[in-house]
């Protein structure tokens, strides 16, 4: 998972979404998926990336051994809106206007904005899936709730294929395309069973307390729909993280 908050604090954690800088983090060290600023090394470039190396609560996992529960369904209340994206030099996000929440139980989060990884951040019993897409939601108190939907090649995706026809190659820079209606619910399968545990941002700086939703049932987007994203930004995941302590549910 990919920012208009700079601070470490889940109060400020607007690095997930509500600018153009996005998910690409504070910009106070470079950071990327390959080489000396990679994955391995990206607790080492800033002290405010200390959780990447010492959180016990990282992601992405590897889905595996999960328990059954009794867990509230998710219930998207989600609003079409202007195809509003920008490529923040680590993913493409889509930005979401105000109006778009997500029920579970008594919490309710606005979605802020959605982005891509490839493959898949999260394995399931060591699987990877093509590609990945986290929605990425906010409670008033500043509290994360990231929901991420496996993608697998196979026919297209109507709504991604939206996406893809404007993917931006200039980074940083916010575009609104009034003419094309972007509806966030389309990017979830009709299925909304999931797989909850506790994790943190899968970006520096790698913060905790983040709730994660994977749902179980993925989505189909096209090999080439799959592949024009991938020629922008190459493989753009952080490898799965220690499980440690932590509890992995799945929904009945």
């Amino acid at each position: 998972m990919n920012k208009h908050w700079n601070v470490v604090s889940l109060a400020a954690l607007s690095i997930l979404g509500l600018s153009s800088i996005a998910f690409a983090g504070s910009g106070d060290a470079h950071w990327g998926y390959t080489g000396h600023g990679g994955p391995g090394h990206w607790g080492d470039l800033d002290k405010k990336n200390a959780a990447c190396k010492l959180g016990q609560e990282q992601s992405p996992i590897n889905i595996t051994g999960a328990h059954k529960a009794a867990l509230p369904a998710l219930v998207a209340n989600y609003q079409p809106g202007a195809l509003k994206i920008v490529n923040n030099g680590h993913t493409v996000q889509v930005n979401v206007g105000a109006g778009s929440s997500l029920q579970i139980g008594d919490q309710s989060y606005s979605l802020a904005q959605f982005h891509f990884h490839t493959p898949s951040e999260e394995q399931v019993n060591g699987k990877s899936y093509d590609m990945v897409w986290h929605l990425v939601h906010k409670d008033p108190q500043g509290g994360l709730a990231v929901v991420g939907v496996l993608v697998k090649a196979g026919k297209k995706h109507r709504e991604m294929g939206k996406i893809v026809s404007h993917l931006p190659k200039v980074p940083n820079k916010e575009q609104m395309i009034a003419a094309v209606k972007i509806d966030p619910a389309k990017m979830l399968p009709a299925n909304l069973g999931y797989y909850h545990f506790n994790g943190s941002l899968t970006t520096p700086p790698c913060s905790e307390g983040v709730k994660w939703y994977v749902l179980k049932t993925p989505v189909e987007a096209s090999p080439e729909q799959i592949a024009r994203f991938k020629a922008l930004f190459g493989g753009n995941a952080r490898p799965v993280q220690p499980l440690n302590a932590r509890l992995v549910q799945e929904s009945q």
